[in-house]
Formats: structure tokens, sequence, C-alpha cells
């Protein structure tokens, strides 16, 4: 896990009003999915206050931006190779928390929701995209805890409730905790099996972040069947099946995936 401040604030102001502008419906959605917070929903919340989270932007050609940045695949490239694939693309949002605490999110590692290998080829790039402060919900990681393996995810026993598939890890409560303090441009990055969370914004203000998974582009598919990812896997292809596509927990992952660096692997 590495932090340090690559991108300029320009580019940020630039992706915040793709956000603001896809959150009041000024620009189509597409293949774009935008995530509601279940509590905010209940309380007639719209646009920015509304939307937690804007997903799959690898063909948005404002936020996909990010993912080419040459900086940052500068730095991806030594985890993966020269050969590069966006393959999880995130502009989070956490808006003022309703009292409920549904804006923080459970400790949890990548990986679970990946069904592709090997997991020291993939990489999290995570920016700020303005200051981000114990206060308003920045990253917490448990240190060192990325030599371990992938983890039983659940949906946590939260009394009112979490957002749709933020499934966690049980069982850490005596691990050391790092609160990763950033400030707007400060990227981290971080391996997919580490455990990390975020607490809720206890502020007025909104704090967000965009970031992009990436992965070596010769990754290959595992099958999940027997294994803990089957809940999520589940759950993934339960939703696209409600959109209208027929996509197994593979082919989701496929679809959602872009090259920016190199070469395709040819299968």
């Amino acid at each position: 896990m590495k932090k340090m401040q690559l991108i300029d604030e320009s580019f940020l102001d630039k992706c915040k009003q793709r956000f603001l502008d896809l959150c009041e419906k000024k620009v189509p959605w597409g293949s774009l999915t935008m995530m509601k917070d279940i509590s905010l929903s209940k309380k007639g919340a719209v646009g920015e206050h509304l939307y937690y989270k804007v997903q799959d932007f690898v063909y948005d050609s404002v936020l996909f931006e990010y993912c080419r940045h040459p900086t940052i695949l500068d730095y991806i490239e030594c985890f993966t190779g020269p050969d590069i694939m966006a393959i999880h693309t995130m502009l989070i949002n956490k808006p003022p928390d309703s009292g409920s605490l549904t804006s923080r999110h459970p400790l949890h590692q990548d990986l679970h929701y990946f069904p592709f290998r090997p997991a020291n080829r993939i990489v999290c790039a995570w920016t700020a995209m303005e200051d981000i402060t114990p206060e308003n919900g920045c990253l917490v990681v448990l240190p060192g805890s990325h030599k371990g393996k992938l983890l039983q995810h659940d949906y946590p026993e939260w009394e009112n409730g979490v957002n749709k598939m933020y499934h966690g890890v049980r069982g850490f409560d005596d691990h050391p905790i790092m609160e990763l303090s950033m400030t707007k441009g400060d990227t981290v990055f971080f391996h997919p099996i580490l455990i990390h969370g975020s607490g809720p914004n206890r502020t007025q203000g909104f704090r967000k972040a965009i970031s992009c998974h990436y992965s070596c582009a010769e990754m290959e598919f595992i099958d999940i069947q027997g294994t803990s990812q089957e809940n999520i896997a589940k759950e993934i292809e339960e939703v696209t099946k409600r959109r209208g596509l027929e996509l197994n927990f593979q082919d989701f992952w496929k679809f959602r995936s872009r090259l920016v660096r190199g070469q395709q692997a040819v299968k």
C-alpha cells in the first residue's frame, strides 16, 4: 500500500462535474450503474444527496480518462506488467449520513468480488477527489492483512441495514487499524486481499473518491462453485438478470473490463 499525490485537481473537478451531471440525469447513463443509499432514498433525497456510487464507467468518455491516466498506469505496470486491463471502476460519493450509518462500508477484501487470478497481479488505484478525513469517512485498513488469504464474506448484522453488495468479514476487532487521511489528489495503491473499509460521513459535506482496479491482461477466470464467492456471484447474476442481461459471474466481469495499456491477451 502506497499513498502519493498524483492527480491534478482540475481533472478531479471535471470528474466531479460529470458525477453531478449523471446524478441530475443531464447526460445518459448508458451502461453505467448508479447506486442509491437505502436510507437516504427512504427520506426522499435526490441528486448528489442520493447516489453514493457510479460503477462501470469504462465506456464513459470523461470518467474513463482516470483509468488511462499515464502517471497512474506507470505505477500500475509495476504490479501487473506491461499489458493492463481496467477491470472495476467506481466513483464513490459519501453524502452526509442520515443517522443510520449506512454511509459506512464494512471491512472487506476486494478479491471476494473477482473471479479471476492471480491476485498478486491485481491492484487498486484509489484517489481522493477532495480532502478525506476520519470525520467524513476516510478509508481504514488493516496493515499486513494483504499477506493473508481470501476470507468468508457476508452482510454484516447492522441494526439499520447496509447498502446492496456491501459484504464484510468478521472477527478483526483486535487487529490494529490505520486511518488514511488524504488530501485532494492523493492516490493510494492496494492489494485485493488487503482488508479495508470506511467509516460514516459525520459532516454536512460530501466525501468523493474515484478508483479503478487493474489486472494483467492475461488474467485467468476461475470457477467459484463451492467457494466462499458463491454468495456474491449469485447476487450479481440476479441483479444483471433484472437489468435484462443474461451473464454469468465470469462474463459479467469480462463485460466490465477494458484494455488500457499494451496488448489484449488472446484466449
